[in-house]
């Protein structure tokens, strides 16, 4: 199934094939940093593309050279001017995060150029990281006066580690795609002739399993980080789920007709 939609006035864009969603910053002219209207439009993107797309797997990317800048700074004098109208903004900022961090099927940031500020959360909620080579990393939001939000430091720290979060956030000093990769925040750092067959090959190796699988082990991998016993409960629930889904009985079949499956997360 092949789909489109424009977020945002075309500056977000969610697309999908071979179940295989991506939402695409579109902002290349300003390093695809993210306007009030494009956070405001990042979960119902993540929404159509599960729901209606029935995507297995999402890309998250930048259009152009670049993942993106971060927030839109040009906005702050309006949408972040002070702490009432922070907290306005925040909540939009918090609730793209979340829709990306609690997506029922995987998500991969597929990383090139910049990725700092906002971008760096975003990139910190999926499941996956993959950068090109020269990608580079910053958190600068102590240099402009004001706190990272609290939801995207825990993102943070599960993706970067405790120790290296800390010198991200209280230096707010650039970083390579090298010392990302060796600190673990990146699943692999790829030379750029390479970079999209790689992200092309895990998205496809993921697509093609079956979805309720794939749910009930998302969830339980993040009621591990979390430690939230109600969400392995749940994870636990959907996994007995699977043995009595179309897909697990089109799994024993293509394994014995040894052919490729065709799940429908039914």
């Amino acid at each position: 199934m092949n789909f489109e939609h424009d977020f945002a006035g075309g500056l977000l864009r969610a697309t999908s094939s071979d179940a295989i969603g991506t939402i695409a910053i579109n902002n290349p002219g300003s390093k695809n940093a993210v306007t009030a209207a494009m956070w405001r439009a990042l979960p119902q993107a993540v929404r159509i593309l599960t729901d209606e797309a029935h995507a297995h797997v999402i890309i998250l990317r930048g259009a152009g050279a670049d993942f993106s800048a971060g927030a839109d700074i040009r906005e702050f004098d309006s949408v972040r001017k002070d702490a009432e109208t922070a907290v306005a903004y925040e909540a939009l900022n918090s609730q793209a995060f979340t829709a990306i961090r609690h997506c029922r099927v995987p998500t991969i940031a597929a990383i090139r150029g910049v990725c700092y500020g906002g971008g760096f959360g975003l990139a910190a909620a999926c499941d996956l990281r993959i950068a090109e080579q020269g990608a580079r990393f910053s958190i600068p939001a102590v240099r402009l006066g004001i706190a990272y939000p609290s939801d995207a430091v825990q993102d943070i720290v599960n993706a970067l580690g405790p120790q290296m979060a800390k010198v991200a956030l209280f230096t707010g000093a650039p970083m390579s795609s090298e010392k990302m990769a060796a600190a673990g925040f990146l699943l692999e750092e790829m030379e750029a002739d390479v970079f999209e067959a790689e992200v092309s090959a895990l998205a496809h190796a993921i697509a093609a399993n079956a979805p309720i699988a794939l749910h009930s082990s998302k969830l339980a991998i993040r009621a591990v980080i979390e430690q939230d016993g109600d969400l392995l409960r749940e994870a636990e629930v959907i996994g007995a789920e699977t043995f009595d889904s179309a897909d697990y009985a089109e799994g024993r079949a293509a394994f014995a007709a040894r052919r490729k499956p065709h799940f429908t997360g039914r």
